[in-house]
């Protein structure tokens, strides 16, 4: 916790880059980082050199994450559209995914496309990463099993990869589908304490089936590196203020099972099957279909799972002043669609060329809710 008392988080997005023209992946990340003045050292590139990323500094406060994210988005965009190309935040790219995608160069890479063979070779997933501190990892591994409850809503949430090589997927998220094929993946089952988290990936590295614990790709993971849990649950967003409203919610979220481990509060019942089995549906049908609560077994619509999580955390929100912000998001998306719906509307009335204007739209500051 920082000495006023936040705890702090940190949010990384990572971004495609698509073709003006067709809004097939571009393969100019070098370029565009190249091409971009203030914020290049904040940029680095990723799996294949149609994706970049970028993350925020440490942060108190979701304006600071929003300040961050905000700039280098638009200098990005702006590096990309003088190369005639359009920065996505989407998921999945909307277009092109049946081609083999143009690994960036590094032994790292190279050992990551040896182990995973033809899994590897159409990744272009992009995603929304959340950092939030933690007291130790015995309780972060506690916080993994209190926050399961909550995977479902939160993938719902952020779900924004509905189109698929220029046809609808069938699924909200098809960023998410793409990921089980890979060793490890899904909610990560439940550990008795940080010792035993280290343990099973050190026994799965051991044999060969990880190439090293950075390879991890469960929904959520304990970093190696830092007192952080890692949620990895979400798409890359529209626009920046979606990322850092679902950040500000996630810390809060921590926050909370922090405080109800320290106090003994018994954690919420959720089988390791129903919380996966909820993801999945939650994947498939998004906020605008019925959801599991995986630790009361009901079903009920996406977006009152939404804001039940919400409520819970509704102290915690408060506290740290976001609690008016993510009230508004919820209300925005109960009113307009979560963004994988929006995206469906659109390649619907519009198909890619729709979507592309779309992505380009999303980038602006002046769009902000922070």
């Amino acid at each position: 916790m920082s000495r006023e008392g936040y705890r702090r988080f940190g949010v990384e997005e990572e971004y495609l880059l698509l073709k003006d023209a067709d809004g097939r992946p571009a393969d100019r990340a070098a370029d565009v980082i190249h091409g971009m003045r203030e914020r290049r050292e904040q940029a680095d590139q990723e799996y294949f050199l149609s994706q970049l990323e970028a993350a925020t500094p440490i942060c108190r406060t979701a304006g600071e994450a929003a300040e961050s994210l905000e700039r280098f988005r638009g200098e990005a965009a702006s590096a990309a559209r003088e190369r005639g190309l359009v920065l996505a935040g989407s998921g999945m790219p909307p277009a092109g995914g049946e081609t083999e995608g143009t690994r960036t160069p590094g032994r790292r890479y190279r050992r990551i496309a040896d182990a995973l063979g033809a899994t590897a070779k159409h990744q272009f997933a992009t995603g929304t990463h959340v950092h939030v501190e933690i007291p130790s990892r015995d309780a972060g591994v506690r916080v993994l099993r209190r926050l399961a409850r909550w995977a479902p809503a939160l993938l719902a949430m952020t779900a924004n990869s509905p189109v698929w090589c220029e046809e609808r997927s069938g699924f909200m998220t098809w960023r998410y589908v793409s990921y089980l094929t890979w060793p490890i993946s899904g909610w990560p089952p439940d550990f008795t304490d940080g010792s035993e988290y280290d343990g099973t990936i050190a026994q799965l590295v051991r044999a060969g089936i990880l190439l090293d614990s950075g390879v991890g790709t469960w929904a959520a993971r304990l970093s190696d590196d830092y007192p952080t849990l890692e949620l990895r649950i979400a798409d890359a967003q529209l626009r920046a203020s979606d990322a850092v409203v679902f950040g500000a919610l996630v810390r809060a979220l921590v926050e909370r099972c922090i405080r109800d481990d320290e106090r003994g509060a018994p954690p919420p019942s959720a089988a390791p099957a129903l919380v996966n089995a909820s993801l999945w549906l939650a994947a498939r049908d998004g906020l605008e279909g019925e959801l599991m609560d995986p630790s009361e077994g009901d079903l009920l619509p996406g977006i009152d799972l939404l804001e039940r999580a919400v409520e819970t955390a509704a102290d915690e929100l408060e506290r740290f002043g976001d609690l008016a912000l993510v009230e508004r998001r919820v209300e925005a998306l109960r009113r307009d669609g979560s963004p994988a719906a929006q995206q469906s509307g659109v390649f619907e009335r519009e198909g890619i060329r729709g979507l592309l204007a779309l992505y380009r739209e999303t980038w602006s500051p002046a769009r902000s809710m922070i």
